[in-house]
């Protein structure tokens, strides 16, 4: 039996001293360390010899358990690691002295090493293992990564963990790792529904801003083409001094262009306006506002009621509602960064078309025939 551990022993500190020609770091051959002055005991009584200066250079955990003053000052120098797997303990101790660890060692042990790595300090090995399980996640075994990453303080992978779990929650809810967790561990579970209830939220957030940007942009949009049509006018509607081009062509927003067009002729002829019975003509209303608000040329506009929008509102002495002027704020920011979109993809679109030239007669000079 003790020959038998002492074989064991034997390969194993080969292994990670790099004795072995296949290990070995160096071209010149292996390399010569002194003899061991401490064992690591793994929970099958395994003894794994070792160096104490080198365990306390990697690790400020083993230092201080190397330090420790021993009752018997000729008693062997033993660091017990018990709770995990003999391989587990190898492999850490391999990490240890090589700063390597083999893909199979990662794919059986990493949590076993996560584990390892954060109790004895050793960041570098804790970020491998984070990496591994982060990459090896399943609906499976997301749950105990989840407490082990929770445990670990391994943040990245916990907030990993958790957005799995929010995304297949249904598949999660049948696994054995959450039924435990249903009946061990209240807070975790606490943690989890707040983590998921607080996703839902941010996505009802994040839609509701795209579809507030959406309709900025939309009245954005629908200044510019008010504007163009008492301007310049377009197909069907233009500036009461100017008859309206019969053979010009839609505009670059002539969906929106159309749909003003049709507004304005319905304004024009409309009965009900004027008791305010009319929906469209009330949008028509706040359209002919939102201009006159945002619009900073009153006296040279030419879009109908700007002006007269403005010297209403001085004469009533009235200020407009604040959500009115948020409303106006909105529009105007959403005008500028649609501005600031479009100059930037001009310019993207230039160089592209100019990267697309250089090749081309770049291609055409390096031809032969």
């Amino acid at each position: 039996m003790e020959t038998n551990h002492h074989t064991a022993t034997t390969n194993i500190s080969d292994d990670l001293y790099g004795l072995s020609p296949a290990t070995s770091p160096t071209k010149s051959g292996p390399r010569e360390l002194p003899e061991p002055d401490i064992h690591i005991l793994t929970r099958d009584a395994v003894r794994i010899p070792a160096h104490a200066s080198i365990l306390a250079s990697v690790s400020p955990v083993l230092e201080n358990i190397i330090d420790r003053p021993r009752k018997h000052r000729g008693s062997e120098r033993v660091i017990p690691i018990l709770g995990v797997p003999n391989d587990a303990v190898i492999a850490f101790t391999r990490f240890l002295y090589s700063s390597r660890c083999t893909e199979e060692h990662m794919e059986k042990y990493a949590i076993h090493l996560l584990a390892l790595s954060h109790v004895y300090l050793v960041p570098q090995l804790k970020q491998r293992c984070t990496k591994e399980l982060g990459q090896r996640l399943s609906v499976d075994n997301v749950v105990d990564v989840l407490q082990l990453a929770r445990l670990c303080d391994a943040a990245d992978l916990y907030l990993k963990c958790m957005k799995l779990v929010a995304n297949h929650f249904k598949a999660v809810e049948e696994t054995e790792g959450w039924k435990f967790v249903q009946d061990h561990d209240p807070y975790l579970e606490l943690d989890i529904l707040q983590f998921i209830d607080e996703t839902e939220s941010r996505k009802k957030r994040t839609r509701r801003h795209r579809e507030e940007q959406r309709l900025y942009l939309q009245l954005s949009e629908a200044m510019e083409c008010l504007e163009h049509i008492c301007t310049e006018g377009c197909t069907s509607v233009g500036p009461y001094d100017m008859e309206p081009g019969q053979k010009r062509g839609p505009c670059s927003k002539f969906g929106t262009c159309q749909g003003l067009q049709h507004l304005f002729q319905h304004f024009a002829t409309c009965k009900r306006r004027v008791n305010g019975g009319c929906l469209r003509c009330k949008r028509m209303w706040q359209l002919l506002r939102l201009h006159s608000s945002m619009c900073d040329q009153s006296d040279s506009c030419r879009v109908p009621l700007c002006r007269q929008f403005k010297l209403k509102l001085i004469h009533e002495k009235k200020r407009d509602d604040a959500r009115w002027k948020l409303l106006v704020r909105k529009v105007v920011s959403a005008k500028a960064i649609s501005s600031l979109a479009l100059a930037k993809r001009k310019r993207e679109e230039d160089q592209l078309g100019e990267t697309r030239s250089h090749c081309g007669d770049h291609g055409i000079r390096s031809f032969r025939l």
